[in-house]
Order: structure tokens, then sequence, then C-alpha cells
């Protein structure tokens, strides 16, 4: 197997420059062609397909890539986008929805109509995701949605072709992968890059963010940032299982019953749709069985980092961009039982930031699994802390709360919230989604909302709660120079051995 750069520099030798034509006002609704991208999907099915219909309306889907077209491609046919366009007309029905979720319903609904009318017939699809760079060249931006241990590999090598690139959140899988990241970025400013963590352009998690920086809550010393999740999403703390394998013509000779008996016996093949290989990717090699795909890697080592990697990028995102908190110096993470392997079941992880400038010392908190910090004290009688996650920033004059997304943020006590109303506008309002504000930036049309400078440097954050957990010790951080002071091993966890065959 040939390496990523040699890929990538026979790639570019055969790839033709493409220039995005400015923007031209052609009549309400119309989007001229020359205004469109043509944007491909790596990983289209669940949120990737969410990405792309968002973005289907001003933009060319030319090409989809999965490496499991069993899962994604009954969600890629002209009857699953009727399917979804009917559903949203039914829930535009409803007379509760806010002005915001009838505008997105109808973007949805408009796009979803072109989609299945212009681009599913035309639509090339791989499974390979070198194949599509190497055969496809008027690709203008990838959207890139796999699992997250391949994210640095795919984004890198949208990057080398200097491709704009839109990556899932966490943008990847370890931290010397967000240090790469960031510096390829940076030596290619042509290209637009974007983290899918939406709530960084949602108005209200905006405002969080300006009351902190106004100094409506006073000096911030601590932050407490929980979520529900693995709770109900998918399994954590369960052993390794081991796999029986069964033979093609032993698969081939059952029938309905016998195959439903062998997989309630733990007896798998590889479904045939599914390149098991190409999933793992540059993780190690594992025998495939259905508790890791799809979607339940997230809860494995190999794969994914856990509910801090998965809601980390929405919440911890507020406390690290309104106190501007830089690297952490130590970081702690204690947990239910916890094998190494498969992510435990709950964890809390303790961050140590220094002092920023006249900014004090901030102590961040991270719970889940079901783990809360403590209700406060300015909470009315029987209100409780929102169930699916949520951020509380300390401060000397008081507290800001906001949920999961950043969809809802206020002032506690309610008294300092009455008292300051909306803080001084300093941040710009994104007017549309996360996906089309990256896409627009792509064609000159503002800045994109969380760039890879950024989103390397909060996923550097999360990810090293990850370290600490898999070192099992508290760890002392030089970010300076990435390295662990106190400990060699935990030092090692910063970064990966890639599979053969297999570099960044």
């Amino acid at each position: 197997m040939i390496s990523r750069r040699k890929f990538v520099a026979n790639v570019a030798a055969t790839t033709a420059a493409v220039t995005i034509v400015p923007r031209h006002v052609l009549g309400k609704g119309y989007v001229a062609p020359s205004d469109r991208l043509n944007i491909a999907g790596v990983g289209v099915g669940g949120m990737g397909r969410t990405n792309l219909l968002n973005l289907g309306l001003d933009n060319n889907i030319v090409a989809l890539c999965d490496v499991d077209w069993g899962y994604a491609g009954p969600q890629w046919t002209a009857d699953a986008f009727a399917t979804g366009v009917t559903r949203e007309k039914e829930r535009l029905l409803k007379t509760d929805l806010t002005a915001e979720s009838r505008k997105g319903g109808e973007h949805r609904i408009a796009s979803l109509t072109r989609i299945a009318a212009e681009d599913l017939p035309k639509q090339k699809r791989y499974t390979d995701y070198r194949l599509m760079l190497e055969q496809q060249k008027d690709i203008d931006a990838f959207v890139v949605a796999t699992p997250d241990h391949m994210h640095a590999p795919i984004a890198m090598a949208a990057l080398d072709l200097g491709k704009h690139v839109y990556v899932q959140k966490p943008l990847c899988w370890s931290v010397d992968e967000a240090r790469q990241l960031s510096r390829k970025a940076r030596q290619t400013p042509k290209a637009v890059t974007q983290m899918g963590n939406q709530g960084h352009s949602w108005d209200d998690g905006r405002k969080a963010v300006e009351w902190v920086q106004s100094g409506a809550i006073g000096d911030v010393t601590e932050a407490h940032v929980w979520t529900n999740r693995p709770l109900s999403y998918w399994p954590q703390g369960i052993p390794r299982p081991e796999p029986k394998r069964i033979s093609a013509n032993m698969r081939w000779n059952m029938n309905g019953v016998m195959a439903r008996l062998a997989n309630a016996m733990g007896i798998y093949s590889v479904p045939d749709e599914l390149s098991w290989d190409l999933f793992l990717g540059c993780a190690p090699a594992r025998e495939y069985h259905p508790v890791y795909h799809p979607f339940n890697w997230r809860g494995w080592i190999d794969w994914g980092g856990g509910a801090l990697s998965d809601m980390g990028a929405h919440l911890i995102d507020f406390p690290y961009w309104a106190l501007e908190l830089g690297y952490p110096t130590s970081i702690e993470t204690v947990s239910t039982p916890f094998d190494g392997e498969c992510y435990p079941i709950a964890s809390k992880t303790y961050y140590e930031f220094p002092a920023r400038g006249t900014k004090p010392p901030v102590k961040l908190t991270w719970y889940d699994g079901g783990m809360f910090p403590a209700t406060p004290p300015e909470f009315a009688d029987g209100e409780k802390l929102n169930g699916e996650g949520g951020v509380i920033m300390v401060g000397s004059k008081g507290k800001v709360i906001c949920d999961t997304y950043g969809l809802k943020s206020r002032l506690l006590p309610d008294s300092l919230h009455k008292s300051v109303g909306d803080p001084p506008r300093t941040l710009e309002r994104i007017t549309t989604s996360h996906e089309v504000n990256w896409s627009n930036a792509c064609k000159g049309i503002g800045k994109a909302s969380t760039p890879i400078e950024y989103a390397a440097k909060l996923t550097e954050v999360m990810l090293l709660g990850v370290v600490a957990l898999r070192a099992g010790v508290k760890i002392h951080y030089d970010g300076a120079n990435m390295k662990i002071t106190n400990s060699k091993d935990a030092n090692d966890l910063l970064k990966r051995d890639y599979r053969r065959g297999w570099s960044l």
C-alpha cells in the first residue's frame, strides 16, 4: 500500500485547479452554478448525511464515500429523500416551532428536493476515499464524518491537495494529530476549514461568551461541564467480545432462521457491504463484531474518545472560548472500572489552567455517565440541572449557565440577569447553519466559525482527559512542548502508531 504523501503527490500532479466564481445575485432563491461548491462526503450515514443535507441547497453533492453501503446506502435513495420531505412537512404543521426551527425545516425540504432531483442521479459512490481523491477531479471541498480515528488521515489528505475541509467533532483521535492538523491548516491558508460543533455558531452560546468577556460575572475561577452520555447512546464498560467467525460458504447456505440463530450465539461474519479493513484504517487490526459498528465504535479506545471526546467539543467549547484558557497544566481523570479498551460507564476529569494575563487560574471539572455538579443554590425551588448536559461558569459576581449546545443561556442569580440584560455584542452572529457558514467562507463570504486552528486546541484539551484516564495518574502537561513531564508512559499516549500501510 502506498503512503499517504506519495498518494497525494500522485493525485496533485493530475488535479486541475478549481476557481470559485464570486456570487452573482440572479433572483431570490436562485444560486448560480458558478456559486456552488462541488462537495464530497466521506462517511455519509447518520451525521454525515445531515451535514450534506444542510449544504445541499446551495452546493452540489457530487460524490459519496462510505465503508458500509449496507448502512449508508438506504439513506441515499429517492424514496428516503421523499420520506424525509414528508416528515419535514408534517413537522412544520406543529404550532410550537420556533422561527429558527421553522426556517431550518423549510431549508431541509428545499435541500432534500434539490438533491433528489439534481444530485442523486449523478453522484459517484466510493468505498475508499483515496480512490475518490484520485479519480474525481472536480471536488472543491470535503465533509469528513467517519469514526474519529480516521478524521486526521482523511482531512490531511484533502488539505494536501488544497481542498476545503469540514471535519465532524472531535477533530481527531490523538493530541499529536491535532498538532499536525493545526500546522497543516496554517500552511494551507486558501483552504477553509471547520469542525462540526454547531453550537459555536448559535446565538445564545455567543451571548454566554460575551457575558463572561464583558465582566458580567466578574473574575471566573471555576467551570463545571457535564453530559449524560454515554447513557442510552452507546455501550461502555463492557468486555472485549471474542467473535466466532463463519465461512462465506456457511453464511450463504444459511436461511434467515439459521442466520438469526448464529447471531444469537455470537457467531458472526463481516456483512457483505462493509469493508472492515477500510473501517479499521489506521487503527489496530481487530476482528469484526457488531458491537463495534455502526456507532458503538465511540465507546472503544481503538476508534473513539468516549463521552468526553463526543460532547466536549460542544460543552467545553464555551468556557474554553470565553476564558481563553489555552493549555492546561494538570489533568486527572477518575472513573468507574476501566479495562483500558472500552471506556468506563462514568468518569470525572479535573483540569487546572494557569492565569492568563490579568485573568486568574481556572479549575474546570468534567462529568459524564450520569454524574452532575452540585445544583446551584440560585435555582428556584424544584429546578434541576439540564439532564442532557450543560455548562456553569462561576465568577466573583455571579454565574453563567448554558445548556448542551448553547441554545439557552442565562445569568445567575436571576436578579443579576435582570440588572445586566443582554451583553454588549462583540461577536458576529451566524445567520446560517454551521455547515453553510463554512461553505460561504469557502466562497469568500464571511469567515468560518470553528476553523481547525481553534478546533485543534480545543480538541487537545478534551483528548488530554482521555490520556489521563488511560494513564491512570494525574498528569502534568507542558503545552508549549506537547509533553507530559511526570510520566513517560502517559507521554507515549499523546500519539498512536498507525497500522502498517497507513500514515499521517
